[in-house]
C-alpha cells in the first residue's frame, strides 16, 4: 500500500443511527447482584492504568518507535513467524517506509529484529506492500532455503516522486539468503512492469501446488490483476476481478480452508472502502472457487472481516500446526487512512502505529452460504496475569462494576426478555460523562466512541454497526479493549468491530446499563494480560560510513581503514567490514567496538571469508569479549559468501562486552568479511 494518505470519498450515507443512551437520565433502581463474584487471584489487586504507562497497547502490537502501517503476511521460518510491517523510520518528517521485522512463536508476544529491507539503497527508494515467500524448490535460483518478496516499489523515481510518493508503482524482487533478516534488491528492474497503470500494487503472492507454480493478486484500482510465474521472475497475466463500487481496492489476498461442514472454499480478501454503500472501510471478501487462474465468486456481494473503523491492511496466513486447514490467522493495522495522525501515541510517546490483535478466524456455513468466523488467538490466553469473574448482575438502568483499567479483556453473557437497549460502558469517567458504548439495540450490535475520546473530526465515524437478530434475547460480548483500542466480538464472532478509542488516561471505569427491561449480566469475566512491549533491536555495526563505526577502534594494517564497497553474496547493503583492505590477505590486526552492554538476548551478525578459529593461529575469527576475554567466536568457510551466525547471550546478561574482528593470517583466504552485527531479542 501507498506511504501517503490515500484519500477516500466521504460518506453519502446519513449520520449511522446512535443507539448509545446517556444513562444519567435513567432510573438506577433494581442494580441488584444475584451472584457473589469469584475472589480474586493475589496479583489482581493493581489493576493497569494508562496513566503511568502512556498511551502504548498492553497487550497489542505497537511499532517500537515512528511510525508503521500495513502488516505483512507473516511466514514460517525455522519454528517462528517473521512478521514483515511498513516502517517509517523518518516519521513525520518524510514519507517513505522500509520493511522491519519482528518475531512471534505465538503471535502474541514479538522480538524486534530491526529494518530488513531498507528504503533509499536501490534506484527505487522505499519499499511498499508485498508478500514473502519460502522458495524451498528454489524456482528462482537463489537456493532452497531463499526468502524471496516481491514488493512495490516506484521504478526508478525522481527525487519529487520520491518526496510524495508519486512515482510509477511496479513489483520488484527482493531476497533472503539468512532466514529473511535482511533482505537484497535483484537488480533495479521490474518483474512485473507498470504497463501505465496508476495504481499497481500490494503484489500478495501464494505457490499453486496443484499446478506447480506461483501466483500472484496485485491490486490495480478497481481491479485486482492475476498473474503466474514458474520462478518468482517471470510473470503472465492471467485475468482479473473488477469491481467498481468498492473505491481503490488494495492489499488482496487468497487462501483456501476448509469449512466446519467438511468443504473446501477459496477465499478473496481486499482491503476495500465500502463507505459508498453504507459498508465498512475494513477487508471485503468473498468465498467461490480459484481454477489456478480465475477466481469466481459464489455471490457478488462481500461480506466484511470487520466492521469497525480501524481495520485495515488486513492480512492472513497459515498455521503450520494445523493439518486440516480448517483456520487460520488473521490481523490488521488499526488506524484509517481518514485520519492516520490523529493519534496521542506520536506527541507523547513516540510512536504511530498499533496492530488488531492477532485472531484465528475459520469459516463457518450458515444456511446456503459460508462467513468468516473470528475470535483472539487462543495463545493470548498464556499471557493472562489476572482472571477475576465478578460475577452475575441484574441490572435495569445502570451499574458500576467494581473494577477499573485502561487494558483488559472483557466477557459476559447478557439475556433479557423485553427491553430496547443493553451494552456496557467503557473508560468511563468517574463522573460518568465520558465513555464508549458497546451493546444491542433492536436489530444491530454496536461500538460507539462518540461520548470519548476519538480520531474522527468529522463526526461521520463514531458507531459501528452489525446486524442482530431482533427476536434473539441473548448474547455473548468478548471485548478487548486496550490504552488506545477496542475491539469487540459479538457470539460466534462472525460479526467483529475494531475501533481506535483515545479515552483520557484517567478514565477507567466500567458501567454496566440496560433500558426497558431487566438484562441479567451472567459470569462478567475481566482478564488482564502481561505487557508485550517490545525491546527494540540495536545495530552494533552496519559498517555504511566511510569509518569503521562510531566507537570503532582499529590495529596494525587496519588503523585509518574503513569498510568496503561489496558485492559478495549476504551482503547487507553496499559497504562490510573487510579484513583485506590495508594490505591484502598479508594484512593484520584488529577491529573493535565500542564497549556496549548485553541486554538483549541475541547477537547475530553475518560472516565470510577464511576459516582460521581462534585458538588455532593463526586466526580469523569474530569474538565476542567480556573483560577482553573471548566467550563467543566464529571464523569463515574459505569462501566469498556471507553467512548467518546467532549467539544466545542470556547467561551473559547486564555484562559489558566488545565485538572484535580479528585477523592474524596473512595466507590464503587471510581475511574476513562481517557485516551487519545486531543485538536482538
Amino acid at each position: 500500500m501507498m506511504t501517503a494518505p490515500l484519500v477516500f470519498p466521504r460518506p453519502t450515507r446519513p449520520l449511522r443511527r446512535t443507539a448509545a443512551i446517556v444513562i444519567g437520565a435513567l432510573a438506577v433502581a433494581a442494580l441488584i447482584p444475584v451472584a457473589a463474584p469469584d475472589s480474586a487471584p493475589p496479583d489482581s489487586a493493581a489493576p493497569d492504568s494508562a496513566a503511568s504507562d502512556g498511551n502504548r497497547a498492553q497487550y497489542h502490537f505497537t511499532v517500537p518507535d515512528h511510525w508503521k502501517n500495513d502488516p505483512q503476511r507473516p511466514l514460517y521460518v525455522n519454528g517462528e513467524f517473521n512478521y514483515y510491517y511498513l516502517y517509517n523510520g523518518d516519521y513525520d518528517q518524510k514519507v517513505g517506509t522500509a520493511w522491519r521485522l519482528a518475531t512471534t512463536t505465538d503471535n502474541v508476544m514479538f522480538a524486534d529484529q530491526g529494518v530488513v529491507a531498507d528504503k533509499g539503497t536501490n534506484a527505487n527508494y522505499d519499499l511498499w506492500s508485498g508478500s514473502a515467500v519460502l522458495d524451498s524448490a528454489n524456482t528462482a535460483g537463489y537456493g532452497s532455503d531463499a526468502i524471496i518478496m516481491l514488493v512495490t516499489q516506484m521504478d526508478h523515481p525522481t527525487p519529487a516522486q520520491i518526496a510524495n510518493a508519486s512515482g510509477p508503482q511496479a513489483q520488484f524482487l527482493w531476497y533472503s539468503t539468512d532466514g529473511g533478516l535482511n533482505f537484497q534488491p535483484a537488480g533495479d528492474t521490474p518483474v512485473i512492469a507498470n504497463g501505465g497503470r496508476t495504481d499497481f500494487r500490494d503484489p500478495k503472492v501464494i505457490w499453486d501446488a496443484d499446478r506447480g507454480r506461483w501466483v500472484a493478486l496485485i491490486a490495480e484500482g478497481q481491479k485486482i490483476g492475476f498473474y503466474t510465474s514458474p520462478n518468482l521472475k517471470d510473470w503472465t497475466r492471467a485475468s482479473e476481478y473488477v469491481n467498481t463500487g468498492l473505491g481503490t481496492l488494495e492489499c488482496p489476498d487468497l487462501f483456501q480452508i476448509t469449512a466446519d461442514d467438511g468443504s473446501t472454499r477459496w477465499v478473496m480478501g481486499i482491503s476495500a472502502n465500502g463507505y459508498a454503500t453504507d459498508e465498512p472501510n475494513t477487508l471485503a471478501y468473498w468465498t467461490g472457487t480459484f481454477d489456478g487462474t480465475t477466481f469466481v465468486p459464489d455471490v457478488t456481494a462481500p461480506q466484511w472481516l470487520d466492521h469497525g473503523f480501524d481495520w485495515y491492511g488486513a492480512v492472513t496466513w497459515a498455521d503450520p500446526a494445523n493439518a486440516a486447514n480448517d483456520s487460520r490467522f488473521a490481523m490488521a493495522w488499526m488506524n484509517n487512512w481518514s485520519y492516520p495522525h490523529v493519534t496521542p501515541n506520536w506527541p507523547a510517546d513516540g510512536f504511530n502505529g498499533t496492530d488488531s490483535i492477532v485472531r484465528e478466524i475459520s469459516l463457518k456455513r450458515y444456511g446456503a452460504g459460508y462467513s468468516l468466523v473470528s475470535q483472539p488467538v487462543a495463545a493470548l490466553e498464556d499471557h493472562a496475569t489476572s482472571v477475576r469473574n465478578l460475577g452475575t448482575f441484574a441490572v435495569n438502568g445502570q451499574l458500576p462494576l467494581d473494577y477499573e483499567g485502561s487494558a483488559y479483556q472483557l466477557e459476559a453473557d447478557i439475556s433479557w426478555a423485553d427491553l430496547d437497549n443493553v451494552g456496557l460502558q467503557l473508560r468511563s469517567s468517574a463522573d460518568d460523562s465520558r465513555h464508549a458504548d458497546v451493546g444491542v439495540f433492536d436489530d444491530f450490535a454496536y461500538l460507539n466512541r462518540g461520548g470519548t475520546g476519538n480520531p474522527d473530526a468529522s463526526g461521520q465515524k463514531l458507531e459501528s454497526q452489525v446486524p442482530f437478530d431482533p427476536a434473539a434475547t441473548n448474547v455473548h460480548l468478548r471485548i478487548l479493549v486496550d490504552r488506545t483500542t477496542v475491539e469487540v466480538f459479538v457470539d460466534d464472532g462472525r460479526y467483529v468491530m475494531s475501533s481506535q478509542v483515545f479515552a483520557d488516561s484517567a478514565d477507567t471505569g466500567i458501567n454496566l446499563f440496560s433500558s426497558g427491561g431487566t438484562a441479567t449480566f451472567s459470569d462478567v469475566t475481566i482478564t488482564e494480560f502481561a505487557s508485550v512491549d517490545q525491546r527494540p533491536a540495536r545495530v552494533i555495526g552496519d559498517f555504511e560510513g566511510p569509518t569503521w563505526g562510531e566507537g570503532w577502534t582499529a590495529t596494525g594494517s587496519f588503523a585509518g581503514q574503513g569498510p568496503s564497497g561489496s558485492t559478495a553474496p549476504g551482503t547487507v547493503g553496499s559497504q562490510v567490514l573487510d579484513s583485506y583492505v590495508g594490505g591484502g590477505d598479508a594484512a593484520t590486526g584488529t577491529v573493535t567496538s565500542a564497549p556496549f552492554t548485553i541486554d538483549r538476548s541475541f547477537l547475530r551478525f553475518l560472516i565470510g571469508g577464511g576459516a582460521h578459529p581462534l585458538g588455532v593461529e593463526p586466526a580469523t575469527s569474530v569474538n565476542l569479549l567480556v573483560n577482553g576475554q573471548p566467550v563467543r567466536t566464529a571464523t569463515g568457510n574459505d569462501d566469498g559468501t556471507l553467512r548467518p551466525v546467532r549467539w544466545d547471550l542470556n547467561d551473559l546478561a547486564g555484562q559489558t562486552a566488545q565485538l572484535q574482528v580479528l585477523d592474524d593470517a596473512t595466507g590464503a583466504w587471510g581475511h574476513l568479511m562481517v557485516d551487519q552485527a545486531v543485538l536482538s531479542d
